[in-house]
């Protein structure tokens, strides 16, 4: 697949799966990725982070789980399957932020016990669960060795913050020139 037809089935998929039910939230799958690209786009942040932010949970829309599958005790590792997906077209500016989005969840969790956990909405603290619980001391440690746990933890907060009914974000089309500037010319 080229980086022109990724971004094309990017665009389906919003288009076809993205008004679907955001796993038991007051939003849909495209306003929750609109809503946290919006945040990182106010807060000036890099194309590559802006970019992150729309896509970080486009493997919820790949899956054939279903939109309740934390309920049903399945985590969907939507973060690897949207990035096995978005590699075809994107560096890890882009990917490495997304796969670690999940991780970054729990990283918070460990860092501050009762805190960060607390303001979780329901269907977060229930795949949380599902994701690994608050990691230990040891992970966090090895969590910010990673050269993309700023980012991620960035983009986890766009993600915690992105679920608020009837939020006037711009279009999708508004956000494409960001992933234009952070498709790779040649994939891998």
């Amino acid at each position: 697949m080229t980086p022109p037809e990724l971004l094309a089935r990017i665009e389906h998929l919003f288009a076809e799966r993205g008004g679907a039910e955001y796993h038991g939230e007051a939003v849909s799958q495209l306003e929750h990725a609109l809503q946290a690209a919006d945040l990182a786009e106010r807060d000036r942040r890099p194309a590559a982070w802006i970019a992150a932010a729309l896509l970080h949970d486009i493997g919820h829309m790949l899956h054939g789980h279903g939109e309740v599958c934390a309920a049903k005790g399945v985590d969907d590792r939507h973060e690897e399957l949207g990035v096995r997906f978005l590699a075809k077209g994107f560096g890890p500016e882009v990917t490495e932020p997304i796969r670690l989005h999940v991780a970054a969840k729990r990283y918070l969790c460990g860092i501050d016990p009762g805190g960060y956990e607390e303001n979780l909405s329901l269907a977060s603290i229930r795949s949380l669960e599902l994701q690994g619980g608050p990691m230990s001391v040891g992970e966090a440690r090895e969590f910010e060795a990673n050269p993309h746990y700023q980012v991620a933890v960035a983009i986890r907060e766009y993600d915690d913050q992105a679920k608020v009914a009837g939020r006037v974000t711009p279009p999708f089309t508004h956000f494409r020139p960001y992933l234009e500037a952070t498709l790779r010319a040649d994939p891998a």
